[in-house]
């Protein structure tokens, strides 16, 4: 075959070698991990047809202006019982007479007002476990105060997951569609992070959750001591938790667009990096076979750009990295296309190899820069 005698008369056939390596390492992620996601049919799992109590976890720190735009949205849910916590922390604007206004309308919206700066964890974990303690019911539903539900069936749609052993259901939190091109890179990301932590649920292998939308059960939190373990870590309420008390048999997932959650992505690119290293001084905390399988993705995709630009500065016959790099962008864009219809994003379909480059630079300089971090404030 051509293409084999290209790789044994050339000099460099280790390099090519490698870039198959890598190649089909790749592909593995693509075709038997992440296409669990892609091709999920929900229409074939499991749902309750019983309509168990929820409590709505929101902890807000002057979200004013988010809570007036908002709360409302959450708390007009068609859903026959259920209640929303709001976690009032020490806020000192007009957050605490918005949420008495609103409790007169709402006698379903219960106020945790907490007066004084008494958060002896870092973030937002001390006003999330108050929350948590103050709710009345075992099955509770966490959103962020800056983040909307997609439909007045959010609750329902979340719910109806929680079926047998089910402790712990994994949702998704889009980013609404803005002008810019910054709002489609932001939203790319949060595809294909939520591509990674569905589909390595769906394979069993549970390891984080978006805290705008996640829902577990209360008796869970309080059994294995809710944050204790990563208290001085100042995110982690979502991710970390979820990557200790998540398993395969106890966790699922709602991709479905009834059941997400919108929130604002970031204006400028400063911010939203800001926002990005924050979320990722977690990772290094993960358990051991999550920070392998994630590790060897993120390492198989730097390698496959390397070493392709590597061989094509050094003349390597283009028709054989053509073919190479063709089979990759082939079954990269049958995942992202099936993967944006499962959840519902739309409008950078086209750009979205372009996007994964970008990402890919960015997040190899946060791996840097995450090394000098500061401890961030909610």
């Amino acid at each position: 075959m051509a293409w084999l005698q290209s790789i044994v008369s050339s000099q460099w056939w280790p390099l090519i070698v490698a870039l198959m390596a890598v190649l089909l390492i790749q592909l593995i992620y693509y075709w038997f991990i992440f296409s669990r996601l892609a091709f999920y049919n929900h229409a074939k799992r499991p749902v309750t047809d019983s309509k168990e109590p929820v409590s709505v976890i929101i902890c807000a720190k002057n979200e004013y202006h988010n809570l007036v735009r908002f709360l409302p949205k959450v708390l007009d849910q068609n859903y026959p019982e259920f209640e929303v916590v709001v976690v009032n922390d020490a806020s000192d604007d007009d957050t605490y007479y918005l949420l008495r206004e609103l409790a007169d309308k709402y006698p379903h919206l219960k106020l945790v007002n907490i007066t004084q700066n008494l958060n002896f964890f870092t973030g937002k974990k001390f006003p999330l476990s108050i929350g948590i303690k103050s709710a009345k019911y075992d099955l509770v539903l966490l959103a962020d105060a800056d983040c909307f539900p997609s439909g007045p069936d959010w609750i329902e749609s979340m719910q109806s997951v929680f079926t047998g052993k089910t402790e712990i259901v994994l949702g998704y939190g889009p980013y609404a569609p803005q002008p810019g091109i910054l709002n489609r890179i932001i939203r790319y990301d949060t595809l294909m992070v939520a591509v990674q932590y569905m589909s390595l649920a769906l394979a069993g292998m549970p390891y984080m959750g978006v805290g705008r939308n996640l829902a577990y059960r209360k008796s869970l939190f309080f059994n294995i001591g809710g944050f204790v373990k990563h208290y001085k870590i100042s995110s982690g309420d979502d991710d970390l938790f979820i990557n200790q008390v998540a398993r395969g048999s106890n966790t699922r997932i709602q991709p479905l667009a009834a059941g997400h959650t919108f929130s604002k992505s970031k204006q400028t690119f400063s911010s939203w990096f800001r926002q990005k290293k924050r979320h990722l001084t977690t990772g290094r905390l993960y358990r051991p076979g999550h920070k392998l399988v994630l590790g060897l993705f993120s390492f198989s995709q730097l390698a496959f750009f390397g070493l392709l630009t590597a061989l094509l500065i050094f003349r390597v016959d283009w028709m054989l990295l053509a073919g190479i790099f063709g089979v990759r962008l082939i079954s990269q864009l049958i995942i992202v296309k099936k993967s944006m219809i499962r959840l519902n994003e739309k409008h950078f379909f086209l750009l979205s190899p372009l996007f994964e480059i970008i990402l890919m630079m960015i997040n190899l300089i946060l791996g840097f820069t995450g090394l000098f971090s500061k401890k961030t404030q909610w």
